[in-house]
């Protein structure tokens, strides 16, 4: 079913079939609602994200994490702790890695927001950190790894990859269950040629 408009994603799938169950489970002629005071508190809000402009409705409470992934559909950035201790969120604002999780969306406006969706190398090919993570074997089950790297290319940009022990700390906030730390750290240091 390659190329049919009738092709779904898993994730809209998942949501589908949680709507079709909700609207069965009110019966027939009622509808979902969003309660009046959540939309009175909506503000509008423009967030600059990847390169492009998004005009949003949003509550002020809400983070920066939750507006990518349900409000974007930027599902790169994964949610870990959301408590701000995995780093599995990082996201740049204005070039500076951030835990999205911590972030308000609000913090955000006026700024440029760049995801793991929004990297790219020359020629629009995979980014040198991506690369280097792929040849240096720095996953496993992948799911730390967009953090990872958004940490990684901004460590480097900091001129923290000078040596091993400089990137481990520098990269002690993004934790891997499965344990790459070996080929992260080998990752970084050869983007910042010191590999």
């Amino acid at each position: 079913m390659s190329g049919d408009e009738t092709d779904m994603t898993r994730r809209e799938l998942i949501v589908a079939g949680a709507a079709a169950a909700s609207f069965a489970a009110l019966g027939p002629g009622r509808a979902l609602a969003v309660p009046v005071w959540e939309r009175q508190n909506e503000l509008p809000l423009a967030l600059h994200v990847n390169g492009v402009q998004h005009a949003l409705n949003l509550e002020p409470r809400v983070t920066l994490l939750d507006t990518l992934r349900e409000r974007l559909d930027l599902c790169g950035t994964k949610k870990g702790c959301d408590i701000g201790q995995c780093g599995a969120c990082t996201v740049h604002i204005d070039g500076h890695r951030v835990l999205s999780c911590l972030t308000l969306a609000v913090q955000a406006a006026g700024k440029e927001v760049t995801t793991i969706e929004g990297i790219r190398g020359p020629g629009g090919g995979l980014h040198p950190m991506q690369q280097a993570f792929l040849d240096h074997d720095a996953l496993q089950c992948g799911y730390c790894t967009p953090g990872q790297i958004m940490s990684g290319i901004a460590c480097v940009a900091e001129g923290h990859a000078t040596t091993d022990d400089d990137v481990r700390e520098y990269m002690s906030g993004n934790l891997c269950r499965c344990g790459a730390y070996r080929g992260i750290v080998a990752a970084i240091r050869d983007v910042a040629g010191g590999g």
